[in-house]
C-alpha cells in the first residue's frame, strides 16, 4: 500500500472528530486530531429526527474540518456516521448537507461495522490475546471480542446521551433514576455477554471512558499520553464511575480533564461502563485505556480503499 494521506471523520451522537494521518503500509503517522462536541443526537431518541440546530452545529464543524483537509493536501476523505444518524429519519438530508461541504457522502455504519472498526482501531497496541473492546459513545456502545479479529461483536443502543435523556433528569441523578437506568442496562447487557469466554484483556476506548480514566488517575489535566495504554484496576474504574454519577454537573465541569460538552451526560456513560464491567466474563482485573479507537479504524479503512 503506497503512502497515503487520509482524513477520517467520526460523526457520533455527542462529538464529531477528525484525524488526518499519513499511512504507509503498516505504519500510521498522525498529523492532526480535532474534536468538537456538537450533540448531533440531541433528542433523537425521543423524536427519531436530527434537530435542525444540532445539524447546523455539526455542519459548522464540517466547514472547519474542510479547511484543515484542504490545507494538508489529503488524498482520501472518509466520513463515517454512527448511532444518531443511523436512527434518524432525516439522515438523507443530513448526508446531503455534509456532502455539499466536504465533497464526500457520509457512510452510515451499521452497528456491526461500527463494532469492527472500533476493534481494528483499538487493538493495534494490545497483545495478541483474547481481547474485549468496549467503545462507549453518545448513542450506542459496542462490545467486540476476539484475538486479532472479532469473533463476537454487538452494538447496544445504549449511550451516554441516550441514557441521560431517557432516565437521568435530576442533577445529580436521583437514586430512583439511577436504579431505573441500571435495571434497563442489566436487562439489555447481561443476556448478550453472559456466555462469552472470559476475556484476557479489556480495552476501553472513546471520550467517555478516557475521561473516566482521567478521573480514576486523578490527572491535573487531560493528558493523552498519560491516558493511552494506562492500566487501571476494574474496581478503581468502577469507583470513578460512581464518583462521577454522584457529582452535580457544575462540579463535573470544574474537573480539569472534563470537556464541558461531556459534563452533563457522563453519568449516563459511567452507568453503562459500570454495568458492562459487571456482566463481562473476565480473566483479568485490569482495563487498558486506549486513545486509539474507531477513528483510527476509519483511517486504516480509508487508506485501503484509496489504494
Amino acid at each position: 500500500m503506497a503512502r497515503t494521506t487520509v482524513a477520517a471523520i467520526d460523526c457520533g451522537t455527542n462529538s464529531i472528530r477528525l484525524l488526518i494521518a499519513q499511512i504507509d503500509g503498516t505504519e500510521k503517522t498522525d498529523l492532526t486530531r480535532e474534536m468538537r462536541v456538537v450533540r448531533l443526537g440531541q433528542g433523537v431518541d425521543q423524536s427519531g429526527s436530527l434537530a435542525p440546530e444540532a445539524v447546523e452545529r455539526t455542519i459548522a464543524a464540517c466547514r472547519e474540518y474542510a479547511l484543515a483537509i484542504e490545507a494538508m493536501g489529503v488524498d482520501v476523505v472518509s466520513f463515517a456516521a454512527t448511532s444518531a444518524v443511523r436512527d434518524a429519519d432525516n439522515a438523507q438530508e443530513f448526508s446531503d448537507a455534509v456532502e455539499a461541504v466536504l465533497g464526500v457522502r457520509p457512510r452510515i455504519l451499521t452497528g456491526d461495522e461500527e463494532a469492527r472498526a472500533s476493534f481494528e482501531g483499538a487493538t493495534g497496541d494490545v497483545a495478541d490475546v483474547l481481547t474485549t473492546v468496549i467503545d462507549l459513545g453518545g448513542g450506542s456502545t459496542e462490545v467486540v471480542q476476539g484475538v486479532g479479529a472479532p469473533t463476537f461483536a454487538h452494538s447496544f443502543d445504549l449511550g451516554s446521551v441516550r441514557m441521560t435523556e431517557r432516565f437521568l433528569q435530576t442533577d445529580p441523578p436521583s437514586v430512583a433514576e439511577v436504579t431505573a437506568c441500571m435495571a434497563h442496562l442489566d436487562a439489555v447487557i447481561a443476556p448478550k455477554l453472559a456466555d462469552l469466554p472470559p476475556t484476557e484483556e479489556i480495552v476501553g476506548v472513546a471520550g467517555t471512558i478516557t475521561t473516566i480514566a482521567a478521573h480514576a488517575l486523578g490527572l491535573p489535566s487531560y493528558d493523552r499520553e498519560l491516558i493511552h495504554l494506562a492500566r487501571i484496576h476494574v474496581d478503581d474504574l468502577r469507583a470513578a464511575c460512581s464518583s462521577l454519577m454522584q457529582m452535580p454537573v457544575v462540579d463535573r465541569r470544574a474537573l480539569p480533564y472534563m470537556h464541558p460538552g461531556r459534563a452533563d451526560v457522563i453519568a449516563g456513560g459511567a452507568l453503562i461502563l459500570d454495568r458492562v464491567l459487571e456482566h463481562l466474563p473476565r480473566a483479568t482485573d485490569e482495563i487498558v485505556v486506549s486513545e486509539q479507537d474507531i477513528l483510527d479504524g476509519i483511517a486504516w479503512a480509508a487508506a485501503r480503499e484509496g489504494a
